[in-house]
């Protein structure tokens, strides 16, 4: 790309992505099956000029206004909401845009600082069925573990993302792949939201309250752990039950084993 961009706001944790091919993979990510898509922080327009041209509904959320200019060679100026994702109402937005109430495909090169609020704050969502989403390497990693360390790294962002979602990854991507170039590995995650989640959104503070219990200490035995939170009697009873021995760490349980918990307790 020889187009020129501003300079990238640190504060913001600005990157621009410049690597032609995982371009394309993320905006061929759902191409296909999206109803409408929302980009969050399209910057100076790099996938926004492919995913403005897929023939459905499309808006971003951006805030910083330097990018004005930049995004306005691809899209009009009603199909830009300036103002911080973390703080939009989604479905206010989709509403507001006369948006379909459901496949639709949040697209984001995630903040790094931000990225797990932005994330959980997208699951929330009903109407966003497709999520692709470019984040640090080690914090995909916790949504979504490789190699050896993948039998024993259940946490509270997996639990939660993987109740909700089906997940996988699209691709790696390497400092330089941007410019700048951050100083870590990122990952591209592929989203698709379960069509009958075992729990309801409605129970997500309730989900998120007990996993953070369950995992504040997931190395150390799970007994223990449960017992700072729980009657002894009670969290006897519930291990028993489900055949879980109390001196297993929390991060090798499986989601169902996760699900199975916050159940009974």
């Amino acid at each position: 790309m020889n187009q020129k961009y501003p300079w990238a706001n640190k504060d913001l944790g600005q990157h621009f992505l410049v690597n032609e091919e995982v371009i394309s993979n993320i905006c061929h990510d759902f191409k296909s099956q999206a109803k409408a898509i929302i980009e969050v922080g399209p910057g100076p327009g790099i996938l926004t000029q492919y995913l403005s041209k897929i023939e459905c509904p499309y808006t971003v959320i951006e805030k910083d206004l330097r990018f004005k200019t930049y995004l306005e060679e691809w899209i009009s100026n009603n199909q830009i909401v300036w103002g911080d994702a973390l703080e939009a109402n989604l479905s206010d937005l989709i509403d507001s845009k006369s948006f379909p109430k459901k496949d639709i495909w949040m697209v984001s090169n995630l903040p790094y600082n931000i990225s797990v609020p932005l994330t959980l704050k997208f699951t929330k969502a009903s109407e966003i069925k497709f999520m692709t989403l470019m984040m640090q390497k080690e914090v995909a990693e916790r949504m979504l573990p490789e190699g050896k360390k993948a039998s024993k790294n259940m946490n509270s962002l997996m639990a939660l993302t993987q109740t909700y979602f089906e997940v996988q990854k699209l691709c790696h991507v390497d400092p330089k792949s941007f410019l700048p170039p951050p100083k870590v590995d990122s990952s591209v995650l592929s989203f698709i939201r379960r069509e009958n989640p075992i729990f309801p959104l409605e129970e997500i503070p309730s989900l998120e309250k007990f996993f953070k219990k369950l995992f504040i200490q997931r190395r150390k035995q799970m007994g223990k752990v449960l017992k700072l939170h729980f009657p002894q009697e009670k969290v006897e009873e519930v291990l028993s039950t489900l055949e879980i021995d109390s001196r297993r760490r929390a991060e090798t349980l499986s989601l169902e084993e996760v699900h199975k918990l916050y159940k009974l307790f």
